[in-house]
């Protein structure tokens, strides 16, 4: 008893101090503390971590022991824990993180396009040369407006909204299922890109058909400006975030696909940061989509206003990722 009393008496003082620090710092924040309270910080902390290790050396007190393991892991966050905030950690990742890893996936990128776009082209073209492809794709559905049989009338109906047809709250549901079902895709895209990139690949391919055999509807018609309009007021940003996802896929595709002399795992674990940090991006595009899809395209009928937003979008999207970043002191 006597040598745990003097052991306690020789240190305390330091432990109390480094404890107020913490508590000041955990009720306050790091920025409450003074100077002189992060200078001391490391020096109370290394003491506190030799007194606990002398304790168990010497099987002291249990309650002086769970005391100190609990004051060295409090103290162990701030001095070596991370030190920015959330709002720092966001800044960072949109003003850096993000942007380098989608330059570094430039040809996951283009890949990722070649399978949608193509994809869309395939559908078109055939789709234009015999519509019975559109039916072959879709399927027989009667609850579909956008058809070959349809008329000019009834599609042209389904791009434009007349003023009221459509109240706020139904806007805000509709832009929820809209971001829901464009982040499936997207994720999907991406989480299934483990397997060589080939399902990655099924998926953009096949839902750049959806959407090219639906466009040749509406070009066969002579609504392919109108279309278009429609399409890329929200399209630009969507599917750009379903062909960087899909570009993710394709990273850690590559990866597990040609390893070098890394485990396939290894390969994989390395490239799934870069892939990931695409992938989080994609969900913010998709939000703002979602806002341009249901907001915007259902309010918008100005065909030049659909495709001035259309533009701005695609600039500020290629502005964003690809030009060069300007660095302090460069």
């Amino acid at each position: 008893m006597l040598k745990s009393y003097r052991f306690r008496e020789e240190r305390e003082a330091d432990w109390r101090k480094l404890d107020l620090i913490l508590t000041r710092a955990e009720n306050s924040g790091v920025k409450a503390l003074t100077d002189e309270d992060m200078m001391a910080l490391p020096h109370l902390y290394r003491q506190a971590v030799s007194s606990l290790s002398v304790a168990r050396s010497i099987s002291l007190d249990q309650n002086v022991i769970t005391y100190l393991e609990g004051l060295c892991t409090r103290a162990y966050f701030y001095v070596y824990g991370a030190r920015t905030s959330m709002g720092e950690r966001m800044a960072q990742f949109m003003r850096a993180d993000w942007p380098e890893a989608v330059r570094g996936a430039v040809l996951s990128t283009l890949l990722a396009a070649f399978f949608l776009f193509g994809g869309a082209a395939l559908a078109f073209f055939l789709c234009l040369q015999d519509m019975d492809w559109y039916w072959t794709i879709h399927g027989q559905s009667f609850s579909e407006i956008r058809t070959p049989d349809a008329s000019v009338e009834a599609l042209r109906s389904t791009i434009y909204t007349d003023p009221g047809e459509v109240g706020q709250d139904r806007l805000t549901a509709f832009a929820g299922f809209l971001f829901n079902n464009n982040a499936q895709i997207a994720l999907f895209a991406f989480a299934l890109g483990f397997a060589f990139g080939i399902p990655t690949a099924w998926l953009l391919a096949w839902n750049g058909i959806i959407l090219g055999s639906m466009y040749a509807v509406f070009w066969d018609k002579g609504l392919g400006y109108e279309f278009t309009g429609w399409l890329l007021i929200h399209g630009v940003t969507e599917l750009f975030a379903i062909v960087l996802a899909g570009a993710g896929g394709f990273v850690i595709g590559g990866a597990v696909a040609f390893p070098g002399r890394k485990s396939r795992l290894a390969s994989a674990r390395e490239s799934g940061q870069k892939a990931a940090t695409i992938a989080m991006g994609c969900v913010i595009m998709l939000i703002i989509a979602a806002i341009l899809e249901s907001f915007g395209r259902q309010l918008i009928n100005s065909d030049t206003i659909r495709y001035t937003i259309a533009a701005t979008t695609a600039v500020f999207w290629l502005g964003y990722f690809y030009l060069p970043l300007r660095r302090p002191g460069a």
